[in-house]
């Protein structure tokens, strides 16, 4: 999980650097159209299409393993605390398909995991665990993909230098955000492995 999600991280990073290498292009094309080189665009263009692809495979079998473990962590959690949920397990992998509320339910059977699979305090009173890895991972993910979106459409639609340029520019924002919400994701997926360890080990309960 933590590799796929590592070289997803790495794919994006390429990804951003070859459409900062358009929007160099196209800026240069603005300033300078007849002594602008354009040798190297076309060499641009297929990087980013190759780059592109393999990039949506990697995302794509990332996603798919990503929630087949995300179900997983969640049936461990009602174990620990099944009073602790909103909905059934089947929704840890059917919510990320419904439109519109796959930008919460998601969220919310991540945090319940979360907060189930935190020890109580030692005397057995609630202790609250701060799900700031949770949101964090969360709001950058929602925000990649938007501006991953917003970003392609405004690829598919651009005519001219300028639209390409800012299209790239966008394009390149939104790639560097995928690879923030990867980097949180790895942390995410290691800190609630941790804690569902721990609770497996010693119990509900945190020692002394």
């Amino acid at each position: 999980m933590t590799a796929l999600l590592s070289v997803g991280a790495a794919i994006a990073l390429l990804s951003a650097w070859g459409k900062l290498t358009r929007w160099q292009h196209m800026k240069e094309v603005l300033t300078d159209p007849l002594g602008t080189d354009h040798s190297g665009m076309a060499a641009t263009d297929y990087l980013n299409a190759f780059v592109g692809l393999v990039q949506s495979t990697t995302m794509l079998a990332t996603a798919v393993v990503f929630i087949v473990w995300f179900h997983r962590v969640r049936c461990n959690a009602e174990v620990f605390r099944p009073d602790g949920f909103s909905q059934s397990a089947g929704w840890a992998i059917g919510g990320w398909f419904v439109p519109i509320a796959n930008l919460y339910f998601p969220y919310r059977t991540a945090r319940e995991t979360w907060d189930a699979s935190s020890q109580y305090a030692p005397d057995g009173s609630y202790r609250a665990v701060s799900g700031a890895p949770v949101v964090a991972w969360w709001l950058a993910c929602v925000t990649g993909w938007f501006l991953d979106g917003l970003a392609s459409y405004k690829d598919g639609k651009a005519v001219g230098a300028a639209a390409v340029r800012d299209a790239s520019s966008l394009g390149a924002v939104a790639d560097l955000v995928i690879v923030v919400a990867a980097v949180l994701a790895v942390l995410f997926v290691r800190k609630l492995t941790a804690l569902q360890g721990v609770k497996a080990a010693q119990g509900p309960n945190a020692a002394v």
